[in-house]
């Protein structure tokens, strides 16, 4: 078998019928390279019908298509593409014919091409894809995930046809159960041996098996093997070990398959007094929410930009992830298997009620068993995934027939995979909506807030009390029976009553506050049967846009109007630029214990504001600002010690106490005057640390970061160019906002370019942008091999180039350079 990327070679162009395209000319097509997210290059207009759900980016209908060549030889093979995701309702065509189809935007599925196949000759694929009133966020548009042509012979194993277990563990060996599912799509009964190989990390082989079995033209047959791992290093979040199987069908002497799969040896166990373990060792969730999509780049899920948020949400404090709320990408957990990420990986947003008007709903009861299937497929293999979650916040949850559903999906991820456990993101508020709704009329007198998430920002703690209620303790009850760990979305209130309530009940906050970390974090410490947190959100996200803004005067409603593009919740930002939250949250979860410095914007010092539930305070750590001196300021420092002393320019501003029993900030008000802003920890009157924020003085230069200049020539591999105003010393020039313009020369292309602006009018498919607090990112996607030129220019700054080396495999041209530093 083979499988090879099928991501280039694409074109694509909007949508038209057959009979629109009698009337007209067809719009011209452009060549893409996937993943690919045709939304985002969009022009976005305010009075759009999606509005602040979708960022106010149009909906449409798409078509990409692909002639490929398909030789002579595959006559006797077994020939498909495997799509990861394609957004949405995708219809797919081989020679004009239909193939295949999947209304969900997130699911693997396969298409076979056997059927309308000419050999020796071109064929062309063509998918459509579209969204409209789908979602409440945005979704993208397109094949927005990796394709993969897959070739196989008549005797082979098939799609996620290899399933590895490793329940049975000691420090001595590991069992690693392998089931081999081999398929014979041939015209006679054969019999292959089926060999197994175990390798680590340093590809020596720890392990093998040989086992032989026969098979009926058209059957499948299952092979199971028990190989022993002697010493096994086990995969865990602070040590991802992993290891790889190497499976042979062989015919006598003839290889008729064969395939390579990673997984990791670890065990899970979980009950109410150790909460859960891995490895034996009890974890606590540092979790985070997030969406799909990744930024500036769209709903492209590049591989190397799904690995970046990955590296990017650990180095933050964070060690496991919930897909906020569908499943994630391979690419996307094959980083969270490297890097030591735990998953809870999520089924849908939507049941059978609809929260959009053409959303999921309408295909669930149709298609949700193979949805299912499909995601379960997917992950088997992953030691990362300790979670699925079967939904978030279904309104279905709060009745007993809805509940059915619940654990008619619970019950089906069991039949599949019995190793792993089973939560659902319930939000009893919206379990019990109709009632909420009328009990929130009357507390305002007849007045309807707009929406739940309006509902919910407006009235938190009522919404707190409501969550503790015995409507929602006797409504959700039976929803959180079917699963293995209650789900709380914004139900930390429940915490202590479930305990007494519901002794045996484990519970994990799917979905909480941000602002809310150092309260919510001393729950989960100090209660064993609470095993974790998850905020709204760690990476922030395209849609739902500004629903963790600071309201200012004129500010109204829930979501915010054009041209604002992002929800401006996450403790990262969409370009990956960490903001004040996450290094508060970092401290609150013992990780840092440097004081940090946040200095709210002076332009809005004493304007009326309000702070909404999913928002931080308008801050930045910075102390160079165009405000004129004197001018007052409010600087917010965080630390875990017990008392914060404020210089400026070392003089004391004043001394605040600060640690668990004050949330973990302190707060001073001072005038603004440039050069060096330092706080200083003391516990026990003792200093602990300091830290330094300095003004960016003198000659102020335009400079580039790149995070990574050897990158591989392949389609899934990316160069990130940070470009920043900075002095000579390295201090940020934040208060500059200038237009820079990137060219891009070489075997490479500028596949985005944009800032963490959330209320943002440029594109980020051009190659001009103006920072957003003194920065912008700018992201290299390789074409071929070879080195790509950077440069980046804006008025009255010199020009900056970088060079970012592209090879076939990225250590090849390491090697390659030291031989020649050598020589």
């Amino acid at each position: 078998m083979t499988r090879a990327s099928f991501n280039k070679g694409w074109t694509v162009k909007p949508k038209k019928s057959i009979f629109d395209e009698l009337s007209g000319p067809a719009a011209a097509a452009t060549p893409v390279t996937l993943p690919h997210d045709a939304m985002i290059t969009s022009d976005r207009v305010a009075d759009m019908t999606g509005g602040s759900h979708g960022g106010y980016f149009p909906d449409g209908a798409v078509e990409y298509s692909k002639t490929f060549d398909v030789p002579a030889t595959y006559r006797d093979k077994r020939v498909s593409i495997e799509f990861q995701g394609v957004y949405r309702d995708a219809m797919v065509y081989v020679n004009g014919d239909f193939a295949g189809q999947r209304p969900n935007g997130y699911s693997t599925f396969e298409v076979l091409l056997d059927p309308f196949l000419k050999y020796g000759q071109d064929n062309t694929i063509r998918v459509e894809s579209r969204a409209h009133e789908d979602s409440r966020w945005y979704t993208g548009l397109g094949i927005h995930r990796d394709t993969v042509l897959v070739v196989a012979g008549l005797v082979h194993v098939p799609g996620n046809g290899l399933r590895i277990t490793t329940s049975d563990i000691t420090p001595a060996r590991a069992v690693v159960e392998v089931a081999t599912s081999v398929r014979n799509a041939g015209r006679e009964t054969v019999t292959v041996d089926v060999l197994t190989e175990v390798r680590d990390a340093a590809e020596a082989a720890v392990a093998a098996g040989t086992a032989p079995v026969t098979v009926r033209p058209g059957e499948t047959a299952v092979v199971r093997q028990r190989l022993y791992v002697k010493e096994p290093l086990l995969w865990g979040i602070d040590s991802p070990h992993l290891y790889t199987t190497s499976t042979t069908l062989r015919d006598v002497t003839e290889v008729v398959d064969q395939l390579t799969t990673t997984f990791g040896i670890r065990s899970l166990q979980l009950d109410p007094e150790l909460g859960l373990q891995i490895n034996g060792s009890t974890i606590k969730l540092r979790g985070a929410c997030i969406h799909h999509d990744n930024g500036i780049l769209g709903a492209a899920a590049i591989g190397r930009a799904e690995e970046r948020r990955i590296q990017l949400l650990k180095e933050a404090g964070f060690n496991s992830i919930r897909s906020s709320h569908n499943p994630i990408s391979q690419a996307m957990l094959d980083a969270c298997d490297k890097h030591g990420m735990i998953v809870m990986d999520e089924t849908f947003d939507i049941w059978t009620e609809g929260k959009s008007s053409f959303d999921y709903s309408l295909n669930f009861p149709e298609w949700w068993e193979r949805d299912v299937e499909a995601m379960v497929a997917k992950n088997f293999n992953h030691p990362s995934v300790v979670f699925y979650s079967i939904g978030n916040e279904i309104p279905e949850t709060g009745t007993g027939l809805g509940s059915g559903w619940g654990r008619k999906l619970s019950e089906k991820i069991r039949s599949l995979d019995s190793t792993r456990y089973v939560t659902n993101g319930i939000n009893g508020f919206v379990s019990a909506l109709k009632e909420v709704s009328e009990m929130m009329r009357e507390r305002s007198s007849g007045d309807t807030p707009q929406g739940v998430n309006n509902m919910m920002n407006q009235a938190a703690e009522f919404m707190a009390r409501v969550s503790a209620s015995p409507l929602i303790t006797e409504k959700t009850a039976e929803s959180h029976a079917v699963v293995d760990v209650a789900g709380l979305n914004y139900g930390e209130s429940r915490y202590i009553l479930d305990r007494e309530l519901f002794p045996n009940r484990i519970i994990v906050g799917t979905e909480t506050y941000p602002g809310q970390i150092s309260t919510n974090w001393k729950l989960v410490n100090e209660n064993s049967h609470v095993i974790g947190d998850y905020t709204w959100t760690g990476w922030d996200y395209l849609g739902e846009t500004g629903i963790g803004r600071v309201r200012y005067p004129g500010d109204v409603g829930f979501g915010a109007p054009y041209p604002w593009i992002a929800a401006w919740c996450g403790d990262i930002d969409i370009t990956g630029h960490r903001r004040p939250a996450s290094f508060y949250r970092e401290i609150v979860f013992g990780l840092r214990h440097e004081p940090y410095i946040a200095v709210q914007r002076p332009e809005h010092h004493g304007v009326e504001h309000a702070t909404g539930q999913w928002a931080w305070s308008d801050s930045i750590s910075s102390w160079s600002w165009s405000t004129p001196e004197g001018s007052p300021v409010r600087v917010e420092v965080y630390s875990d010690a017990d008392e914060v002393e404020l210089l400026l320019n070392g003089t004391s501003v004043g001394r605040q106490p600060a640690g668990p029993d004050h949330s973990y900030g302190a707060f001073f008000d001072l005038t603004y005057h440039p050069g060096a802003l330092t706080a200083v920890a003391y516990s026990n009157g003792v200093e602990q640390a300091r830290t330094t924020l300095r003004s960016a003085e003198g000659p102020i230069s335009l400079t580039a970061n790149v995070d990574r200049e050897l990158i591989r020539a392949d389609d899934s591999d990316l160069s990130y160019v940070a470009l920043e105003f900075r002095d000579q010393d390295g201090a940020l020039a934040s208060d500059i906002e200038e237009g820079i313009t990137v060219t891009v020369e070489g075997p490479g292309v500028l596949q985005a370019f944009g800032s963490g602006r959330p209320n943002n009018e440029e594109k980020y498919t051009t190659n001009h942008h103006t920072t957003f607090d003194g920065r912008v990112l700018a992201v290299v996607r390789p074409t071929g091999e070879g080195p790509i030129s950077v440069s980046a220019s804006a008025p009255g700054y010199e020009t900056i180039t970088v060079t970012i080396h592209a090879a076939a495999e990225a250590r090849e041209l390491v090697t390659a350079n030291a031989e020649g530093a050598s020589a």
